[in-house]
């Protein structure tokens, strides 16, 4: 349908409509600060725009993907907007993961175009195999870096895009349903899943971002949280719409976190628990208050009271959010109720660490049991966490069957368990695979490991179920203890039995660093298989 067939009523929503309008509103404020370089809206959008053209000169067409293995740098900021442009999908892939992973995900995407870190070229170069399909290579040679690496068979980015032309940003959809991006799960159960976004669930879900976070036209984003994880949360789209800046950050430094939320006067940024972690723990954080106020939002792992409360000493407000790739991430957070401001600071905390309500374009969010019903608002009964909205996936790419099982019902299916409180906030008492049945009762894992970092020496944990003879699985906690710390198996045992039912404490405690993934989720499934090698589950 063409733009003057359309009815007046009707346009087909986009997350390129935001970049178009900021441009127009504010060319020459600053989008983009990386190391000395600091680009304009209007020059943002230039280099977008000969992004698109170059794309669409290497022959990318509608429906294609083209697909992105670097860490945050601008060049994927920019495809967020130039892949989408060619109404093409973009597939921005975890940094983390090996060659054998990184192969599946370009063959089973059938990638046009890949776009490469040169640190991370061996990635691509030692693919078992070899790629499937003929791709163009690009390597995205980073001054900030410092190494260029071993680059691919292929031009370097400028060499790419040079004398392409420059296509307007401004361009409208023939179709809102058709797919921006395709993100993998971290497969730990098997094969990745290609998660389908489309551009009505990015437009929303960055639209409740702005809403949710107050973003506007001063604030300054400063990017902690990978770009490949959901897409940044939609945030590369909500932070662009606001006329905010982007401060890009190759990698998770405490100290240049500090450094840049003082030189550049941010005021936001994401993470996971444990990048709070490490920045409370970092030794430039000592005494540090930020004033004004920054923002974060954390997901990934709900986090502690403990670590909030500290959060708030360092003069950083927390907003918890909960979600999966399956929702473009967040599709829930723990939204401040009137009169919690006034509680101390222990009290609030409890509160924040739970999951909350739906986003305004979220809208439903249930806890239910095995009939598909709603579980009593008790804080106590056990259900699944399922959910249905203008963020839930399209559905898996080339995946029909795990798409069918995954919105059994009409609704997705988080696999996570929860409660549902009194006053209709969620709270995750654990993962299906993670919930640990210890002589037929239900303990939760995130319980117990709330428990154990309240302890002056414990600085995070993992909490596992390990074979038992007497209850056929039993918790046991690995634990990281802070720098110059101590403390035995027998004192964090103790400890936690003189504050949570003695059925839930660890049976052994294990001190040892925690495997983690690039988004700084504990791998438990890796401590869990550990525990399970060689011992029949059947007779457990």
């Amino acid at each position: 349908m063409s733009e003057t067939d359309a009815p007046a009523s009707f346009e087909p929503l986009t997350p390129l409509a935001f970049l178009e309008r900021t441009v127009r509103v504010f060319p020459n404020k600053t989008a983009v600060v990386y190391g000395g370089d600091r680009w304009t809206y209007a020059q943002f959008a230039e280099r977008v725009g000969r992004f698109a053209g170059a794309l669409l000169r290497a022959g990318v067409e509608p429906g294609d993907r083209v697909a992105v293995l670097a860490p945050n740098v601008p060049e994927l900021l920019e495809a967020h907007f130039a892949v989408l442009r060619v109404r093409a999908a973009l597939v921005a892939i975890n940094t983390r993961l090996q060659a054998g992973e990184v192969g599946y995900i370009l063959d089973h995407s059938g990638a046009r175009v890949v776009l490469v870190d040169p640190e991370l070229a061996p990635r691509v170069k030692d693919v078992p195999g070899g790629l499937a399909a003929r791709t163009t290579l690009v390597n995205l040679e980073d001054p900030v870096a410092g190494a260029t690496g071993s680059p691919l068979d292929g031009p370097t980015f400028a060499e790419f895009v040079d004398g392409a032309e420059v296509l307007p940003v401004a361009c409208r959809i023939d179709d809102e349903d058709r797919v921006t991006s395709i993100n993998y799960t971290s497969g730990t159960t098997g094969r990745p899943k290609g998660v389908m976004y489309t551009h009505r669930g990015a437009a929303l879900n960055a639209l409740s971002e702005i809403v949710v976070h107050g973003l506007e036209r001063d604030s300054v984003f400063l990017w902690t949280l990978p770009l490949f994880h959901c897409n940044g949360w939609c945030f590369p789209w909500a932070v662009t719409a606001a006329a905010g800046t982007h401060v890009m950050l190759r990698a998770v430094d405490p100290a240049r976190m500090i450094e840049l939320i003082r030189s550049e006067g941010v005021t936001h940024f994401n993470g996971a628990p444990t990048v709070l972690l490490m920045l409370a723990e970092a030794p430039e954080a000592r005494s540090v208050r930020f004033d004004p106020t920054v923002h974060a939002a954390t997901g990934g792992a709900p986090p502690s009271p403990t670590l909030l409360a500290r959060m708030e000493r360092m003069g950083v407000e927390i907003v918890h959010l909960y979600g999966l790739t399956e929702t473009y991430g967040p599709h829930a957070y723990c939204q401040m109720q009137p009169g919690w401001e006034c509680l101390d600071a222990g009290a609030r905390a409890a509160l924040m660490a739970r999951q909350g309500v739906p986003y305004p374009v979220a809208t439903h969010l249930r806890v239910i049991d095995a009939r598909m019903r709603d579980v009593p608002a008790d804080g106590r009964s056990v259900g699944e966490v399922v959910m249905r909205g203008n963020n839930v996936m399209k559905g898996y790419y080339r995946d029909p069957g795990s798409t069918a099982e995954a919105f059994a019902g009409g609704w997705f299916h988080s696999g996570d368990l929860g409660v549902v409180h009194v006053d209709g906030y969620i709270e995750l008492r654990d993962r299906k695979k993670d919930i640990i049945i210890s002589g037929g009762e239900n303990i939760s894992t995130i319980e117990v490991e709330h428990t154990l970092v309240q302890h002056p020496a414990v600085l995070e944990c993992a909490v596992v179920a390990m074979p038992d003879d007497k209850w056929g699985e039993a918790p046991k906690a690995f634990v990281g203890l802070r720098p110059g710390q101590t403390a035995t198996e027998r004192e964090l045992i103790d400890f936690c039995r003189d504050r949570i039912a003695h059925y839930k404490c660890p049976k052994a405690v294990e001190f040892t660093e925690l495997p983690k993934t690039s988004t700084g989720k504990i791998q438990k499934f890796l401590l869990r298989e550990k525990e399970w090698a060689g011992v029949d589950k059947r007779i457990h």
